[in-house]
């Protein structure tokens, strides 16, 4: 049989229509009856659980994994509106999709060591990803990769996104069968035969001086050269920051310098975005943690280095599999890539370059993030402001 997949969407406004749709749209495409798994991005528009009801029904109860995006993203499609929901389904006896929940993250660390816990009674030597969706808004990175890592007895890469709202930043949330939760982690073991290719690249290019963390904790930037953050920053942001802090700070990345084993691979900078600020102690907070005395620049996105990198993953995806069509492709796409950045057909334009370029006719699907992961010089990382792209062969 090999490996069957097919893709579907919608955008109807009623999550029990819309559910349905986007699942017999996708068997229709993949000319199956029943799937082996579904995975799912959807807006926050929808009642979360109504719609996810109406996937498992139409789906025959198949296991459902995924979360919510700010957009989600198919060949048909790049929307980034509150009503869209997109669905891959699967069917094979070549790959194994295996479910895990974590329902509580507020401590990273020992989420880390749970899922790797989880894992290690089923992972085996075949196994070849494990993919990631955490809630974008509560999610720190660090301390649950250095956790994840010491427990997991087999190394495997580490794929996803965190979960996003519509630049509200209140609600983000997870799936896993029936169940939809927040503040939570939704996890994918992916084993069986199969090889990956993937890419990731940011276009972002510093601008300003150099300027140092002076104070933080953990993920919490407190001062900025000796002044509290948001003071250092204002010079930076536009006039409604208070208000539309979510957008104001997509236009405020932090660049700080890429560790060496990935400088090579993935340029000068690792970039950070803000998700929250503290009005009244003057901080902000990023997904990963940073350390007093850390060096960075402000970098802001440019859109002809987007254009350029997304060609580079494209042409390395084509070299690695030699002409060999993928089974399907999975895009993390940051949210601050999208609408905000380009126009709308500019958007599309640049998507669909790259989905004909990688594969005109592979199933395909993404979301648009809070955060996107994925191994960089061999080592699992946390990425933002980038395109992630991931092809199982």
């Amino acid at each position: 049989m090999g490996t069957t997949v097919g893709v579907g969407f919608s955008d109807h406004r009623n999550p029990l229509k819309a559910g349905e749709e986007a699942v017999e749209r996708a068997l229709t495409q993949a000319a199956i009856i029943q799937p082996d798994f579904v995975l799912v991005f959807a807006t926050v528009g929808y009642k979360q659980e109504a719609l996810l009801n109406a996937i498992r029904k139409a789906s025959g109860g198949a296991p459902v994994s995924g979360c919510s995006g700010e957009g989600v993203i198919t060949h048909e499609t790049a929307t980034e509106s509150n009503f869209g929901v997109s669905v891959m389904v699967f069917c094979s006896d070549e790959l194994r999709f295996e479910r895990f929940l974590i329902e509580d993250i507020s401590d990273s660390a020992a989420a880390g060591e749970t899922l790797a816990g989880q894992l290690n009674s089923v992972a085996a030597r075949d196994s070849l990803a494990c993919l990631l969706f955490a809630d974008g808004l509560t999610f720190n990175f660090d301390p649950f990769i250095n956790s994840f890592k010491r427990c997991l007895t087999l190394p495997l890469p580490v794929f996803g996104g965190l979960a996003a709202d519509n630049w509200t930043s209140r609600k983000t949330y997870q799936y896993h069968d029936d169940l939809v939760l927040s503040n939570g982690l939704s996890c994918i073991l992916i084993s069986g035969q199969g090889r990956l290719s993937w890419g990731v690249s940011h276009g972002c290019i510093p601008v300003g001086s150099e300027r140092m963390v002076t104070r933080c904790r953990e993920n919490v930037i407190q001062e900025i050269d000796g002044t509290p953050a948001l003071s250092a920053l204002q010079g930076y942001l536009s006039e409604d920051w208070q208000e539309q802090w979510s957008k104001a700070s997509l236009n405020l990345c932090l660049g700080f310098p890429a560790p060496t084993e990935i400088k090579g691979e993935y340029g000068e900078y690792v970039i950070r975005y803000m998700p929250s600020k503290n009005d009244q102690d003057g901080s902000v907070t990023i997904q990963s943690e940073v350390a007093e005395g850390t060096r960075f620049w402000i970098v802001r996105r440019d859109k002809e280095l987007i254009r350029k990198e997304l060609c580079e993953v494209s042409e390395k995806i084509r070299q690695d599999f030699s002409g060999q069509k993928p089974k399907f492709i999975l895009q993390f796409e940051c949210s601050g890539r999208g609408k905000v950045v380009f126009r709308e057909q500019e958007k599309n334009d640049l998507i669909r370059s790259l989905q004909q370029e990688v594969g005109a006719d592979v199933p395909w699907l993404g979301f648009y993030t809070y955060g996107e992961i994925a191994p960089v010089g061999g080592l699992n990382c946390f990425h933002n402001f980038t395109s992630v792209i991931l092809a199982v062969i």
